[in-house]
């Protein structure tokens, strides 16, 4: 199984790159600070989607999705969540919110930065964002494969 991973998208509009990235993913994950539904929207032209809300999310995308998320694909169990806190410790919030949850891989975003991290087995895993050319160091999506448990992370940078 082919997942699209995205996050803190905040209305800036998507990259064609990933939108044509995604063409061939049979799932997309939204982390979170799309900001409305127009982003979540356009992705479910692409493939299902499924989302969490983060801290910069309106009302709408807050009544429709979760904060906190654990999915099971293809025998891997996923938890997505956006996380809080300062860009520099998100990390270390997002460790402490999933230490008691069994899962393979954590999707989490709002630093705005990628991140590829294995911490006591688990895989922590931010997209940073498609679209934020002032907080992070570069434009990043990524692409997760998942078969038979074992979970694949790639971080694709925006060109």
């Amino acid at each position: 199984m082919k997942i699209g991973v995205t996050s803190d998208t905040h209305d800036r509009g998507l990259p064609k790159q990933m939108l044509d990235d995604f063409q061939d993913v049979d799932l997309i994950i939204h982390a979170g600070d799309a900001c409305s539904l127009d982003a979540i929207n356009e992705l479910k032209n692409i493939a299902e989607v499924i989302a969490v809300f983060g801290n910069m999310d309106d009302m709408q995308v807050r009544e429709g999705y979760r904060e906190k998320l654990i999915i099971k694909k293809e025998g891997a169990s996923i938890g997505i969540f956006h996380g809080r806190g300062s860009a520099k410790k998100v990390l270390d919030f997002v460790v402490e919110e999933f230490k008691d949850e069994k899962v393979d891989v954590v999707v989490f975003g709002h630093s705005h930065c990628a991140i590829k991290e294995v911490i006591d087995g688990i895989l922590y895993f931010n997209p940073g964002s498609p679209n934020d050319k002032f907080c992070a160091p570069y434009c990043a999506y990524g692409i997760l494969e998942v078969k038979d448990g074992k979970v694949d992370a790639k971080i694709i940078k925006v060109k």
